[in-house]
């Protein structure tokens, strides 16, 4: 399979979008049925659709699609980490229809001004109990707080990570040195799995000649089992199209052996999320 294993997807008649307010290309609704043609053009198996918002009401709705459409095969939803009954909130979103396709939770920690915010106790404890529940906890991080993710990766061994756009490196702006760093040590850990993803729109004129040294690294010390390609679709249309942004993964992993570029595009996210092949 092919899979694409992070796009997101909302309705703006159902629900704002606060953070695209400064926005204007991303102020409007994106659909499943408007994703279709460029899933299709690239032979796009299965997607991994991820929350946007902090709501309860958000994870229900997309799992309700993942009945309806036949690319959505697997969901990142959201429920608070620090609710003291988040194991039964987890438990009834897979109850709902369309719940065998929750795959995993996420907050946006990006959004949250403590820099050592992944690792409080409170919020250890609920990504304890994703973990318990057969889930992945995905990581949406500012790099001032990869720091903080890295240390709580290695003290839940027993949890599935995956970190979300390479942990949001600011490309070009000579931090690559201390992103290395702290990826080499994520790496150390085997519970984490590293998304290329979402890294288009932080660079110019040059993306490929910008993001080779970051996906170089990422190659050498993640390897390609625990790294899975995702378009980031619609943000991604801040600077590049769908197809675009695919085709500059693909030349970023060009040196890849075939094996090694079907584990980015398809099998490590299937492997990590659980995602099997269609009937």
């Amino acid at each position: 399979m092919r899979i694409d294993a992070h796009h997101h997807l909302w309705d703006l008649a159902v629900r704002d979008q606060p953070w695209t307010r400064d926005l204007p290309a991303l102020r409007r609704s994106f659909t499943a049925a408007e994703l279709r043609p460029a899933l299709d053009r690239n032979a796009i198996d299965a997607t991994v659709v991820v929350q946007t918002i902090a709501v309860p009401e958000e994870t229900p709705e997309l799992l309700a699609l993942a009945t309806e459409d036949p690319h959505v095969r697997a969901v990142v939803g959201w429920t608070s980490l620090t609710d003291p009954g988040i194991t039964d909130r987890l438990a009834e979103l897979c109850e709902r229809p369309g719940g065998s396709a929750l795959v995993g939770i996420r907050h946006g920690i990006q959004d949250e001004a403590d820099p050592d915010w992944a690792a409080r106790p409170e919020v250890r404890r609920g990504i304890e109990a994703v973990g318990a529940a057969g889930l992945v906890y995905d990581l949406l991080i500012r790099p001032d707080q990869l720091a903080a993710a890295v240390r709580t990766v290695r003290a839940l061994p027993d949890v599935r990570f995956v970190l979300d756009h390479a942990g949001n490196p600011v490309v070009g702006a000579g931090e690559l040195e201390a992103w290395s760093k702290l990826l080499t040590e994520l790496a150390d850990s085997p519970n984490v799995a590293v998304k290329l993803s979402g890294l288009v729109t932080r660079t110019a004129d040059a993306p490929a000649d910008e993001l080779r040294p970051y996906t170089d690294l990422l190659l050498a010390v993640i390897g390609p089992d625990r790294l899975m390609y995702g378009s980031d679709w619609p943000v991604c249309l801040l600077a590049a199209g769908y197809d675009d942004v695919l085709t500059l993964a693909e030349t970023l992993t060009g040196p890849l052996s075939t094996e090694e570029r079907e584990a980015v595009f398809g099998t490590t996210a299937a492997r990590w999320y659980g995602i099997g092949p269609t009937a």
